[in-house]
């Protein structure tokens, strides 16, 4: 292997904040705390937020996080105004409208070089040429 090229692999511990408890496995992340394992020796410590010691999925127990839901805000909203609706302005319908691209409305330049339909009839009601034959 080359060296200074792949980060230094060593044992590390995560420590759960929430849970109060850590465990020591192998890792390449990056630590700035140390502390003393039950082992006696000093390991490079981080810190988690949640991890599977203190995850409502791995323990079965269910936190409650927003006491005060959305649901329960419209609620409230909803017995305030007594299920009323707002009255909104009507939106001015005589405002001048874009006209869609594929719009065929007629045009005073012609912007495509498409064969028209004219000259498709034309060429189909021509008569055909006979082919040229090779005099010797």
């Amino acid at each position: 292997m080359k060296k200074n090229l792949h980060p230094l692999y060593r044992t590390v511990v995560f420590q759960d904040v929430s849970a109060n408890k850590g465990f020591l496995t192998r890792s390449a992340v990056v630590a700035k705390d140390t502390v003393v394992w039950e082992d006696g020796k000093t390991y490079p410590m981080v810190k988690l937020d949640i991890s599977s010691l203190s995850h409502p999925f791995y323990t079965g127990q269910q936190k409650v996080l927003d006491t005060a839901g959305r649901i329960d805000r419209f609620k409230k909203r909803f017995v305030a105004s007594e299920g009323k609706t707002v009255d909104r302005k009507v939106a001015k319908t005589q405002t001048k409208r874009l006209v869609h691209v594929g719009h065929t409305a007629k045009r005073e330049k012609v912007l495509s070089t498409a064969v028209k339909k004219e000259d498709k009839a034309a060429k189909k009601a021509a008569p055909k040429k006979a082919p040229a034959t090779k005099q010797a």
